[in-house]
């Protein structure tokens, strides 16, 4: 099948965020996390696309609990990325620091995603290429989750937008604008683990108006997330959530029209949450 397009959110037994995103044999490993919970899982996703190597890392941000130094370094030695795309902003601790001289030494090409990256793309709807939408600044003013990388991967069968750590909602604002956001959203990725800090409103929800909501949230979930207010406004917009608390979040190609969403309890065959959906943009694919 053209286009079997696989998203996997992972538990890590810890705060934090990791995901996968495959499309036939093309495989994006989502956060530079990579340990105990998540590797065999990781192992096993890229088994199952017959191959030994991803084609892109994408790292929404410096910080550890999205990009960790030991981590970062095992997937460069292990999963041997082709390509990494990484935050256009200057770290601000000593493990993004770290971070971002591994990854400049590291041979094959990487992007650092910058407003002027941004900027130079072609929006185009319904051509199915990946699109950033942020950062848009990086000045030295704005608070460092602001300056996450925001990406739309388009690529699949589904459509899932990824939305860092961002809080301000001058961001959400502006994302909304998009004819591109408001219409082929299928998996939202909840900014900053669902918190409530004015990005994730009931406008920006509606505009959207995604298929499902994921919440990626450590194991005993110590913080919160998704924030109570954020649940209540999925809720009252019907907007289905899940998240990693109880296992991993599995999203696949059924056919051309319909993906299928699962939530497994504690990774194994059981599984908490099943459910169908259809694609918004299932007629642009083969």
């Amino acid at each position: 099948m053209n286009h079997y397009t696989r998203f996997r959110a992972y538990q890590l037994g810890e705060k934090g965020s990791s995901f996968s995103l495959s499309v036939d044999n093309f495989f994006i490993l989502i956060e530079a996390r990579y340990n105990e919970v998540n590797k065999p899982h990781i192992q096993w996703e890229m088994k199952n696309c017959g191959i030994d190597s991803i084609d892109v890392l994408h790292i929404t941000s410096w910080d550890d609990d999205h990009c960790r130094l030991s981590e970062l370094q095992a997937i460069l030695t292990e999963l041997k990325p082709k390509r990494i795309e990484y935050p256009g902003y200057t770290p601000h601790t000593s493990n993004g620091r770290a971070c971002l001289l591994a990854i400049v030494k590291y041979y094959p090409p990487a992007i650092s995603v910058t407003p002027d990256v941004v900027r130079k793309q072609q929006f185009t709807r319904l051509f199915g290429s990946d699109l950033f939408y942020g950062p848009l600044n990086i000045s030295v003013e704005i608070d460092s989750n602001d300056k996450s990388i925001i990406k739309l991967f388009r690529i699949g069968s589904f459509q899932i937008l990824s939305l860092g750590d961002c809080e301000n909602p001058e961001i959400a604002d502006n994302l909304i604008k998009s004819e591109i956001i408001q219409n082929e959203v299928d998996i939202l990725i909840l900014a900053h683990h669902g918190a409530d800090n004015g990005f994730t409103s009931t406008n920006f929800l509606k505009a959207v108006n995604p298929r499902i909501a994921v919440c990626a949230c450590d194991w005993d979930n110590q913080y919160g997330h998704p924030a109570p207010t954020v649940r209540t406004m999925l809720a009252n917009l019907n907007i289905p959530l899940i998240t990693t608390k109880s296992g991993d979040i599995i999203a696949q190609t059924i056919d051309k029209y319909s993906f299928k969403v699962s939530n497994y309890i504690s990774n194994n065959e059981q599984k908490g949450f099943v459910k169908t959906f259809m694609s918004k943009t299932f007629y642009t694919q083969d």
